[in-house]
């Protein structure tokens, strides 16, 4: 079997499994994201949210999906790709700036702010229908650089010969 130089089989196993997983992921969180925010959502829609079950469920499956992505990229396929590479993967803050780096996330602070925001809405619930809307705003100004940064790293698995 001709295997890519720096990963083994079961590294290029987890990474095609991983690079699965982030496409199905990232196609969901698409598809979430439009129904949420097409039209924008605003402060009559949060305060509908306890009578509107399918709104609320959209709302849900945003703030789950948007995490799910961030959490699959930034703790399971960023240090499996680094690893694949030959590079020893350290911190979660350490790894980010190491994808800052070689361009696969436009940056850590972007990075680590769409993490802290992640954080309060899974976290906290959020009773004040303006801050909700301001939280789920500014999640949805991420998307764009959460859907670059797989479709980045999504890349260069393909350069390498991750992937077929």
């Amino acid at each position: 079997m001709n295997r890519p130089a720096g990963a083994d089989f079961p590294e290029r196993a987890r990474l095609q499994f991983l690079a699965r997983v982030i496409d199905r992921e990232r196609r969901d969180l698409q598809i979430t994201d439009q129904r949420l925010f097409v039209p924008a959502f605003g402060i009559e829609q949060a305060r509908r949210l306890d009578a509107d079950l399918d709104l609320a469920e959209r709302v849900e499956a945003f703030v789950a999906r948007f995490g799910r992505l961030q959490d699959t990229l930034g703790d399971k396929l960023l240090p499996q790709l680094l690893r694949a590479l030959q590079e020893r993967p350290g911190t979660a803050l350490d790894n980010l700036d190491r994808a800052e780096r070689l361009g696969w996330i436009e940056s850590t602070d972007a990075w680590t702010a769409m993490r802290q925001l992640r954080n309060q809405m899974v976290h906290e619930y959020i009773e004040d229908p303006a801050v909700l809307v301001n939280a789920l705003e500014r999640r949805h100004r991420f998307v764009p650089a959460l859907l670059a940064a797989a479709d980045a790293m999504r890349q260069e698995m393909l350069r390498r010969g991750f992937l077929s």
